[in-house]
């Protein structure tokens, strides 16, 4: 009987001598329907495969623009989402058994690999969050962990061996853990916020030491070097380890520090802010989706940019799932435009 499989399909992305590298491996995929055969199908990596852990939630959001509740999102989500329209995905997370199918529908969708996706017995993480005026200002309504509150990613074989990393807005002991675990590390991207700098001081620094690069806002890169000055913040995060530095300036885009100096990058003219949620992240999955394509910073950060406009025009993910291409390029066009070495 022929099997009734799981198809997606697989970007190869070639290197610089146009040959691509490949590394074979196995993992299981389940049939779709009773009584049918599973059957064991080979993943290809390639070496622009990207590594994501953060979380995985469900959302309460409140903004000028109106409410939603149960919006499938978290830092993994919005990265993944961001970084899986160009480069294959293998995401690490936990959600309760009371994820919704058209979450698992979106994972399968931008995901190449979900063996690290574990689904267990209780509540998927839920946050709930209100915006204020501008929507710079944030109140949390309430957090419930559930069963990302006992989160130990453990990686597979085969993630062991994923080259990039984007180590998104978790516990840096968790962050630690993961590049303890990966052994092809080529790069190591993370993102951090203000709760690790005052909390797990000792821990962040730990993960910076092994990190190349830092994607932080400037609040949180004021708060970690105790300075204002974005060169003198920069320079001392480069410090710590990583060689290079991105701050994240909101409405005046980003600027980027590292080995070759600065280079900064505006924000496309928006029509409506509805919901900022998750742009940071989904500027993080662009970010590192570009650098695994062999792009340059300045095209990392317009790719980025481009993408976390989008992502703020809608409620959630809804604006990033129905973003066409055409739309993306367009954007990325203009942000050119803005950059500044």
């Amino acid at each position: 009987m022929e099997a009734d499989i799981q198809r997606r399909e697989l970007l190869v992305l070639y290197t610089s001598n146009m040959l691509p590298k490949l590394v074979l491996l196995e993992t299981n995929y389940f049939p779709l329907k009773r009584n049918r055969i599973p059957v064991k199908l080979p993943v290809l990596m390639c070496d622009q495969s990207i590594l994501i852990v953060g979380s995985i939630a469900l959302d309460t959001i409140e903004t000028p623009k109106g409410s939603r509740e149960n919006l499938l999102g978290g830092s993994t989500t919005y990265a993944t989402i961001a970084a899986g329209r160009t480069a294959p995905v293998h995401v690490v997370g936990v959600v309760g058994n009371d994820f919704p199918p058209e979450g698992h529908a979106i994972y399968r969708r931008f995901a190449a690999d979900l063996t690290d996706l574990k689904v267990v017995e209780g509540k998927t993480f839920r946050w709930g969050g209100r915006y204020k005026g501008n929507m710079d200002e944030r109140d949390t309504l309430f957090t419930d962990l559930g069963v990302f509150a006992d989160f130990d990613p453990q990686l597979s074989e085969q993630n062991r061996i994923v080259p990039w990393v984007f180590l998104a807005n978790i516990h840096p002991g968790l962050q630690l853990s993961v590049i303890g675990q990966n052994d092809r590390q080529q790069k190591v991207v993370i993102d951090t916020m203000n709760l690790w700098i005052e909390t797990t001081r000792k821990e962040l620094s730990a993960v910076l030491k092994k990190a190349d690069v830092l994607l932080i806002n400037e609040e949180e890169a004021q708060l970690l070097t105790g300075t204002v000055s974005e060169i003198d913040a920069a320079n001392n995060l480069r410090e710590l380890g990583p060689e290079t530095v991105v701050i994240k300036r909101g409405s005046r885009g980003a600027i980027l520090f590292g080995n070759k100096g600065s280079l900064s990058v505006g924000v496309y003219p928006v029509k409506e802010v509805v919901d900022p949620t998750g742009a940071g992240d989904t500027f993080g999955g662009g970010f590192i989706a570009e650098l695994a394509r062999n792009g340059s910073f300045s095209e990392a950060l317009v790719a980025g940019s481009a993408l976390a406009s989008v992502c703020v025009e809608g409620f959630g993910v809804e604006r990033l799932l129905r973003v066409t291409d055409e739309e993306i390029e367009e954007r990325k066009a203009f942000l050119r435009s803005t950059v500044n070495a």
